[in-house]
Parts: structure tokens; C-alpha cells; sequence
């Protein structure tokens, strides 16, 4: 071999080492481009998790305390007419009732429930007769009559419940009836009862 083929053999070796160089080149590149995308790709991960878990907190609801209005002391006519309320359960339209109880602090004042509404009521007696229950916050209002009670929004004009019969009204309603049939026997005319079944007293001739 002449000086001439033997530089051309080593011109060919150092043309195949620079290619195999560059091909080992070219294939390390995507390699540490795909490791790249794999660290952020882990490096992201961690930041989700906070948000996953703020999503999935729960929100406090703010409970809002029951607005305690004062009560005035009672007079001497409010004491008076606390005692004309019929305590206890009443027995109301549509199978519906409510329940009367002495105000557990403030004397002269009762409780009225329904459902499970409490309204705190101020006793008055009215000048025929009917006695009046005062919701303290000037929302509601029971009447109570000879023969049946209601409870009613003042605000919106309308009854909540009526034809409420409490004991000592059905009581009543009875004797009523039987004085009624007795002034029938005796030839009274008891027609003329108001409306607040209140019946007038009937003078004999």
C-alpha cells in the first residue's frame, strides 16, 4: 500500500467516527428532552394537589344568633288576662295544633308554639270579652273567643291556623248548647249571638 490509499483509508475511518459521533449526538438529544418534559411534568404534579384539596373543603356557614327582644314587666291587667289563657294543646283545622305555656322567665307572658315556630305573646283582654294574644316582635296574633281560637300574620293580612279548640272551649261549646236547648223548651229566643260567640244575656219578661 502507497502513501496515497494509505491516508485515504484514514481520511475514511476519521469521515465514519465523526458520523457515528453525530448520529450518537442526535439520538442523546430527544432523550434529554423527553427527561425534561418528565421532571416539569413531576414538578407540576405536586401543585395540583393543593387545589384538589381546597375544592374539597367545606364552607362554614354562619349561624346567626335568635334575636332576644326584652320583655316589660306586666302590668296588674296583663297578669289578669295571662290568667284567662287556656294553657295546654289545642286541636286545630286540618289536624293541625298548637301548644300554650306560661313564658318560662317573664310572668304575665305565654308561649305560643307551632310547628316549630316559638312566638313569645303579651296577654290582652279586650272590651268584649275576647282576649288577645300579642306577639312581642308585632308579627303575629292569637284571638281567643268563647267558642274557638286562631293565630294570625298580622303582616300579610291572613290566618296561619284557626278553628283551634282548646278543652275548656269545647266545655263551652257544650253548655252553650244545652242552655240553647233549655231556652228552646222554655220558648227564649237565643238567636242573637255576635260573632265572637259571646251569647248576651237574656232578660225574661
Amino acid at each position: 500500500m502507497n502513501s496515497i490509499q494509505l491516508k485515504r483509508s484514514l481520511l475514511s475511518l476519521a469521515l465514519l467516527s465523526l458520523l457515528g459521533s453525530s448520529l450518537q449526538a442526535g439520538a442523546a438529544e430527544p432523550n434529554a428532552g423527553a427527561q425534561k418534559a418528565a421532571t416539569a411534568a413531576a414538578a407540576a404534579k405536586p401543585a395540583a394537589k393543593p387545589a384538589a384539596k381546597a375544592s374539597k373543603a367545606v364552607k362554614k356557614v354562619e349561624v346567626k344568633a335568635p334575636v332576644v327582644i326584652p320583655l316589660a314587666e306586666a302590668s296588674a291587667e296583663q297578669l289578669e288576662a295571662a290568667k284567662r289563657a287556656y294553657l295546654g294543646r289545642y286541636d286545630c283545622e286540618f289536624k293541625q295544633s298548637i301548644e300554650l305555656e306560661p313564658h318560662a322567665t317573664a310572668a304575665g307572658y305565654v308561649d305560643v308554639k307551632y310547628l316549630k315556630q316559638v312566638y313569645t305573646m303579651k296577654p290582652v283582654l279586650s272590651s268584649t270579652g275576647a282576649l288577645r294574644l300579642e306577639d312581642v316582635t308585632g308579627r303575629t296574633l292569637m284571638i281567643q273567643i268563647a267558642n274557638k281560637s286562631m293565630l294570625l300574620d298580622t303582616q300579610v293580612g291572613q290566618r296561619i291556623v284557626d278553628e283551634c279548640l282548646h278543652p275548656e272551649q269545647r266545655t263551652l261549646i257544650d253548655l252553650a248548647r244545652a242552655a240553647a236547648a233549655a231556652a228552646a223548651a222554655s220558648g227564649i229566643d237565643l238567636s242573637a249571638v255576635n260573632g265572637l260567640g259571646i251569647t248576651p244575656r237574656v232578660e225574661k219578661p
